[in-house]
């Protein structure tokens, strides 16, 4: 059974860093592409952040580049999405998803950015 489970969110203040993670298990992780995708209250999900998996050539959505990294650890089956410069507009619920044959998601983690 596919299990995608996220942490680290909170609240930080504008300029500040934060880093999520997310647990995988119930599938061969290294075999798998991995997504970091977010949605604030009001607004469609968006992609932020992709990682192959071999971890080359991630991509990030226009909005973050520059900012977040995302990262995977193969031998401990994470995931990860360092933040950086956090903005306001960074607030929302921050989840993890894997396309194993169809899409899996954590529960998500709610980041807020506020002063």
């Amino acid at each position: 059974q596919v299990q995608l489970v996220e942490s680290g969110g909170g609240w930080v203040q504008p300029g500040g860093s934060m880093r999520l993670s997310c647990a995988a298990s119930g599938f061969t992780f290294t075999k798998y592409p991995m997504n970091w995708f977010r949605q604030a209250p009001g607004k469609e999900r968006e992609l932020v952040a992709f990682i192959t998996q071999g971890a080359g050539s991630p991509h990030y959505a226009g909005s973050v580049e520059g900012r977040f990294t995302i990262s995977r650890d193969n031998a401990k089956n994470m995931v990860y999405l360092q933040m950086n410069s956090l903005k306001p507009e960074d607030t929302a619920n921050y989840s993890c998803n894997a396309y194993v044959r169809r899409d899996y998601w954590g529960q998500g983690t709610q980041v807020t950015v506020s002063s």
